[in-house]
């Protein structure tokens, strides 16, 4: 059975992706905790791949966090996801990989590109200030797909998902993602018997959201193409597909479903003085449709799952 590495397998996506692989039985699948292996390590990740020699690779494996961990830890998202990307794609090509996955980010395009984001809107336009660091080291990571694939002829593909929630995220009170943070602060607040919730920015922002088990499905559906398709669909320097469910919806409208999902009554207020990150982040997801793949799960279904995840491993925290 060929040995597949799955970086970053304690993570949402990583975990969502591990289940899918297990339910499929297709692949002796290699895992590693940080502890037992360091990716920003460069003789580490050496020594890993030298040893167990995996035939694909895919690398879910990052520091991610929501616009306060990005503006608080700039350096430490530059260093360690280029240190990581740079490390695994390398050392996978030096152990004789053929095949990668890479998992990206929609924060890879300009702050103001034409809205839905097409793949070919990368590199034309500034980033988002509030994640330019974790952006420029994902789009390092396709350009490091794309660099091994011209040179060694190796097939190295990246997927870059739009905003992701779901079981097993990040609820941190100050690093974790909007999702996940709203059903924190909307279950603690219900908890308490607050009157009011206060939610970062305008709240006219406007944000798309991919449940993780329909990004899981979708990495290993990209995977799995054979690659006279996958060529056919990207171009040498432009190979990464978009993943995204090809709707949005404002930071408010979010903030009102997941209050109804909590059963939080009271007022929603906004607070103009915290950042809202990009107007809008929608992803054209054409190419991937005309591939047959689509998101499955409604929105409205993801968070009610999440919050009864998120209820049932928080042990009714009220911190």
């Amino acid at each position: 059975m060929a040995k597949l590495y799955l970086a970053g397998h304690r993570g949402m996506v990583g975990s969502a992706i591990l289940r899918q692989l297990e339910a499929r039985g297709e692949h002796t699948v290699l895992t590693r905790t940080h502890a037992e292996l360091d990716l920003t390590q460069q003789a580490a990740v050496r020594t890993f791949f030298e040893t167990e020699r995996p035939d694909t690779v895919i690398l879910a494996a990052a520091k991610v966090g929501g616009i306060h961990a990005n503006n608080t830890y700039p350096a430490e998202f530059i260093y360690e996801n280029l240190m990581i990307t740079s490390n695994v794609i390398h050392q996978a090509y030096a152990a004789g990989v053929r095949q990668l996955l890479l998992l990206g980010s929609s924060c890879i395009y300009p702050r103001l590109a034409p809205q839905p984001m097409r793949e070919d809107a990368l590199l034309t336009g500034p980033l988002e200030p509030t994640n330019e660091p974790y952006a420029v080291a994902k789009i390092a990571g396709i350009k490091l797909c794309e660099s091994y694939n011209r040179q060694y002829g190796v097939d190295y593909r990246s997927v870059m998902p739009t905003n992701l929630y779901g079981p097993g995220d990040n609820f941190h009170p100050e690093n974790s993602h909007v999702v996940p943070a709203l059903i924190r602060r909307f279950v603690k607040a219900k908890a308490e018997g607050d009157s009011e919730v206060s939610i970062w920015g305008t709240g006219t922002a406007r944000r798309e959201f991919l449940h993780v088990d329909d990004m899981a499905e979708a990495a290993l559906f990209v995977l799995d193409l054979p690659k006279p398709i996958y060529d056919a669909e990207t171009h040498p320097m432009l190979s990464h597909i978009n993943i995204g469910t090809d709707t949005d919806i404002s930071i408010f409208e979010l903030a009102q479903r997941i209050a109804r999902a909590t059963g939080f009554a009271g007022r929603i207020m906004t607070d103009p003085s915290k950042p809202d990150g990009a107007p809008r982040k929608r992803l054209d997801v054409s190419r991937l449709d005309s591939l047959g793949w689509r998101a499955r799960i409604s929105l409205e279904d993801g968070i009610a799952e999440t919050v009864r995840w998120y209820l049932t491993h928080s042990n009714n925290r009220r911190d």
